[in-house]
Order: C-alpha cells, then structure tokens, then sequence
C-alpha cells in the first residue's frame, strides 16, 4: 500500500508540472470506492492550483478558467481529493495510450493526462469545494498530526499515547495520533528508537516519545529522499521505483542478524501486519 513517502513522492512529481494546467477533459472507467461526486464534463476548461497532501491524501484545487467566474453549469472552485488505496498510482504522461481495464480515471489537461491506475479499484477521487467542506471534511476528520508539523512536539504525542493501552505498533498505524507511519515505516522507526512494538502506549515516557517522534520523522524524511518504497509495484509520476526498502534494518529481516547488535531479528503479527523487531536493541 502506498504510504505518506509514497504519496508525498507522487504529489513532488506531480505539483510542478500540473501547476496552472487547465483540464480539457475528464475519463472515468470502473467505478472506484466512492463516486466523484461532480459531472465530470463539468471540470473542463478550470485550471489546477498547487497540489497538496494531507496524510495519504492528494488535493488537487481547481478553480474557473484564468481566476474569473465559470458558466452557471461549472464549478465556481474546488479540487479533487484522490487517495491511490491498496494498489493504485498516478502517472502524468503526454501520451498516455489507451486506457487499460486498471486504468480509472484519465484527467486531460493542456500539460498532459494524468491517469489513476488501480488494480484493486480501492483508489477514489472525489471532487469537494474545499478540504473544509463535505466530503472531503469527513474523510480527512480523523487523520492524526502530520509528522513534520512543528505543532506535534514530544509533549502532545505523550498526551495523544498516555490513555491508550493497545501496543506502539498497532497505534501508530491508526494514523489517528500522527499520520505517515505505514508498516514498513513504524518498524523501521521504533527500531531506530530503541522501543519494543508489542510495548503498551500508556508505558511510553516523555523521553521515549521525544526519541520516537524524531526517529519517525528520520525514517520518513529518508524515505522521501530515496523515493518511498517499492515493494510490488510501487512508481512515482514519472515511473520511477522507491529505494528506501533496500536499506530496511529490521523489516522483512526475519531471521537475519540485527545489523547492530547481531541478534536476530524477529517477525510477530500485530493486527494481521507483519511486525519485525530485534529483541535487545528494542526494549518495552
């Protein structure tokens, strides 16, 4: 499943060049997890702003044709919240080819088309006019902090852990605390952390959670850097694969030695994901 490195790759690759585009056409193909929610005839001739990403979400804001005011029919301004589910990807290509029977949602515009293609169809794009306004509220409601939000410090991750008593791994992938720590990710950081995953919330310190929020935020920052993760069929805008799974120091390791200790690292399942620890460098 793409995470926020994946997604925050996608949006980088993409934001530059769709930057004041305007649409010339819309294609919808299978029907994905929601419907988008406008006609999609009703999108042409509106230009794109500057995309952004809140948790694993992409907005893509739109408005009338050159900043005046569209016909009666269009939109006044908007954007469409997309989410790539499971299995899904974007690419913005000026000669995209036929669609395939994975291939979802064509945006045409005068900079390219930019196509969804999402094997399992748990992807969405769903036109709001605004992140403040349904439905793109709702389903941002209950997302956590951004990671690199300056407003998320030690101390407001210690309040968010103190009254919960499910284990660390299990509660930073609800993304309802803080946001971004997919699997791959929150093992590789409460490794770099030094804490156990099976360790309760509500046994977690101040000093700890100030240890785990900058290893989070080194683990996803790397990640970016290097291109998210491509673990099965992962690519960026332009095609490109992730290469942080190569320098993965405990997930998917299972059995091998602990880079830093020698020991060897375990495999547990912790809400049907694969959890991957070492024992010793790792402490509850």
């Amino acid at each position: 499943m793409p995470e926020l490195p994946e997604v925050e790759v996608t949006r980088a690759s993409l934001a530059r060049r769709l930057l004041g585009a305007q649409v010339v056409a819309v294609r919808l193909g299978k029907p994905l997890r929601w419907a988008m929610g406008c006609e999609p005839a009703s999108l042409a001739g509106m230009r794109a702003g500057d995309m952004a990403r809140r948790g694993k979400y992409l907005w893509l804001p739109l408005a009338g044709q050159d900043g005046g005011v569209p016909p009666p029919e269009l939109p006044r301004a908007g954007g469409l919240l997309l989410h790539l589910g499971m299995s899904g990807s974007l690419n913005l290509s000026d000669a995209p080819g036929p669609a395939g029977p994975h291939d979802h949602f064509d945006l045409l515009t005068d900079r390219g088309t930019l196509r969804l293609t999402d094997p399992r169809r748990f992807g969405a794009v769903v036109w709001s006019e605004s992140l403040d306004a349904e439905p793109a509220r709702k389903l941002l409601a209950r997302l956590g902090a951004e990671p690199f939000d300056p407003a998320l410090t030690a101390h407001s991750l210690h309040r968010a852990l103190r009254s919960r008593r499910v284990a660390i791994k299990t509660a930073l992938l609800g993304g309802d605390i803080v946001v971004g720590a997919g699997n791959i990710y929150a093992s590789e950081a409460l490794f770099l952390a030094g804490i156990d995953p099976r360790t309760r919330c509500d046994r977690i310190g101040l000093m700890r959670c100030d240890r785990m929020l900058a290893a989070l935020r080194l683990t996803l920052a790397r990640a970016i850097e290097l291109g998210g993760s491509t673990l099965r069929d992962f690519r960026d805008a332009h095609g490109v694969a992730g290469a942080f799974q190569a320098e993965a120091r405990v997930y998917a390791r299972e059995g091998l030695a602990c880079l830093q200790c020698g020991s060897t690292i375990r495999r547990i399942v912790q809400g049907q994901r694969s959890t991957f620890f070492c024992p010793v460098c790792q402490r509850r």
